[in-house]
């Protein structure tokens, strides 16, 4: 692989000069990423704790290259931080649930950090359709994860409903692969 970044991005049949000369899409905030930078990120999801040199080698590239890729990944905020993948099995979450949330729609801006102060919530997702936020909550067990929807969620003020929908198995994913 080299450190060329003379490919353009494809977006159907439209290419842009643009990615060419600002590494960036007309009217898009985010870099463009080659197979290179690409590559690195499946790495270093797969593995945080690889080292500069082990990565270079993997990707068949300098350690300079590597480097200078990474700082850069980094410094665009494409890498946001390094940390450690947890079994919330292993850590005794054992109950996972998927958490649709309705509310009043004048209260949905706030309504996000409120429910990310609540314990055991894991994700919140402001989304568009049928509900107004996706909640990932990992408790230790059914009477807990009974306590976060009945005595926590719906005790905040601009809740309408919810639905539980509990998560029997997980496969882990990427989404680089």
């Amino acid at each position: 692989m080299s450190d060329k970044r003379s490919e353009p991005v494809l977006f159907g049949d439209q290419t842009s000069i643009d990615v060419l000369t600002h590494g960036v899409l007309p009217g898009r905030t985010v870099p463009a990423l080659d197979e290179v930078d690409r590559a690195m990120l499946a790495e270093l999801s797969a593995d945080g704790r690889l080292a500069v040199r082990a990565l270079a080698e993997k990707l068949h590239i300098s350690r300079t290259n590597a480097y200078t890729r990474l700082e850069r990944l980094m410094a665009e905020g494409v890498i946001t931080g390094f940390g450690a993948r947890i079994d919330p099995r292993r850590a005794g979450l054992g109950t996972s649930a998927y958490i649709m949330v309705t509310v009043e729609q004048t209260s949905w801006r706030t309504m996000a950090t409120d429910l990310h102060e609540i314990p055991y919530v894991d994700h919140v997702a402001l989304v568009g359709g049928d509900f107004d936020i996706l909640l990932l909550v990992r408790t230790p067990d059914n009477t807990t994860l009974r306590d976060v929807v009945l005595e926590r969620l719906q005790a905040l003020e601009g809740v309408r409903s919810t639905r539980t929908w509990l998560i029997f198995e997980e496969l882990p994913g990427s989404v680089l692969h």
